[in-house]
């Protein structure tokens, strides 16, 4: 069995062919919604491996021993450079199963545009495919414009928290940007090199990083710091727990601030926020970066979180502060298991379904990142958020839509208090922010994503194979 697919973007093909070999292209193309997560990449479009796992796999030993490897070998005899490289599945039972060849092609389409082509031979059904080469089309498409559009020279940008849901994302499309990353972890270091592959975030070095006592020469050579590392917030509201966010977030980021600040404003800072910032309770109104904060445990970390980053900001660096709203992802967050309940018919509304969320997709919350790592006019708070934020009960509707099964089980309103307190129910679950990212309309930013549905359809794969984009 095969299938052939086909699809013209906005890009040349040598843009195209030079998305495909660089690192950070494999994680960026690997579709969430699909069963099998990137463990490595190729570091070869030539002869590179490329493996994958089950998303299910458990950790560990165990986790290899459960949840057997998908090991993609690229094929020499298959590659033509600027036009062709060839993927066979080399792992078993996999191979067996499915005797998988992929043949990737970069033509020119009449217009001079990239035209993709995918032959597949394996024992799969096409129909099972083409969810995932939809996805690919448009995130190849998508990823490039917003690279023209946050055009720079190549940087060196040093992440905390890299191996999370954002900082995965990010240092990946940062690398098929073009530009340097470097990880800063609070476990032994790498040099993310491997047998012919690299690791799914893209590959690169890696420095160790002590949150309560950052090394004096960390930011060496680094041109923007990104933050991201902090505890989880979700999460049941005790005051250990309320305490760890806090400890994870105010205190580390001070330290990292005053050594952006002892380099002279050569290094950039963008700081991860939250829209927590505004409180859990601000009903219809319409909250910009200059409304007023809120109050709450959440406001109240939040707001010191960002005065940590004075010093940096006071020495005369460059700070973004992105106030993330709530990040729809199919690899993590709350939307796989929404999405599950969804499935199950158990989705509905929770509570009265008034209360407004202010959702982004997380390939526009990437995005918004590489402008604010680019971007020398954009400093102070950002709001990470879509333009068309929408109440629990669309959200939900929204979703039910996308997956094609009902939403009429609604969860009470205090239900979520059993799992998250009382307060964690008030400043999660039930938390009504109407945000308005004013900062980035204004300076015309593009959101790939502007509507809930449109977010849905890419991160659970209901959009249809493209012929052109």
């Amino acid at each position: 069995m095969s299938i052939n697919l086909t699809c013209t973007i906005p890009a040349t093909p040598g843009q195209a062919w030079r998305y495909f070999a660089s690192p950070g292209a494999f994680r960026r193309l690997s579709p969430p919604f699909m069963p099998l997560r990137p463990v490595q990449e190729a570091a070869s479009l030539r002869d590179g491996l490329a493996v994958l796992e089950p998303r299910t796999a458990l950790p560990g030993p165990l986790g290899r021993r459960f949840g057997p490897r998908w090991h993609a070998r690229h094929d020499p005899a298959g590659y033509v450079e600027g036009e062709r490289f060839v993927d066979r599945c080399v792992s078993q039972p996999y191979a067996a199963a499915t005797g998988w060849v992929h043949t990737h092609t970069v033509t020119a389409a009449p217009d001079g545009a990239a035209l993709l082509g995918d032959r597949v031979e394996a024992r799969v059904p096409g129909g099972a495919l083409a969810p995932v080469f939809a996805y690919r089309y448009r995130q190849m498409a998508a990823d490039l414009a917003a690279i023209d559009r946050n055009r720079s020279a190549p940087l060196t940008v040093a992440v905390t928290g890299a191996s999370g849901l954002v900082g995965t994302a990010l240092t990946a499309l940062l690398g098929v940007a073009g530009h340097r990353v470097i990880r800063l972890v609070r476990g032994p270091v790498g040099d993310g090199e491997g047998d012919g592959a690299r690791d799914d975030r893209g590959g690169g070095p890696e420095r160790s990083w002590d949150p309560d006592a950052p090394a004096p020469d960390l930011l060496d050579g680094v041109d923007v710091l990104v933050h991201l590392a902090g505890a989880p917030i979700a999460g049941r509201f005790t005051d250990r727990h309320v305490a760890r966010v806090r400890d994870s977030r105010v205190g580390p980021t001070r330290r990292l601030a005053e050594l952006v600040a002892a380099r002279d404003g050569a290094t950039a800072m963008v700081c991860a926020s939250a829209i927590g910032y505004y409180g859990p309770d601000r009903g219809d109104e319409r909250l910009t970066e200059g409304s007023a904060p809120g109050t709450g445990p959440v406001a109240d970390i939040v707001v010191d979180w960002e005065r940590d980053c004075d010093p940096a900001r006071e020495a005369g660096a460059r700070v973004v502060s992105v106030r993330t709203g709530i990040a729809l992802s199919g690899t993590g967050g709350m939307l796989p298991p929404l999405a599950a309940l969804t499935r199950a018919g158990l989705g509905g509304r929770i509570g009265s379904g008034r209360q407004w969320m202010s959702w982004i997709s997380l390939d526009d919350l990437t995005d918004i990142y590489l402008r604010a790592i680019v971007d020398p006019t954009m400093s102070g708070a950002v709001n990470g958020t879509a333009p068309e934020p929408v109440t629990n009960a669309e959200f939900t509707r929204v979703l039910g839509s996308v997956l094609r099964r009902p939403t009429f089980v609604p969860v009470p309103g205090w239900a979520p208090a059993v799992l998250l307190g009382s307060r964690g129910a008030d400043e999660l679950a039930l938390a009504d922010q109407r945000i308005l990212p004013r900062r980035l309309t204004d300076a015309g930013h593009h959101f790939r994503h502007r509507t809930l549905r449109a977010a849905f359809e890419h991160e659970l794969g209901a959009e249809e194979v493209p012929a052109a984009l």
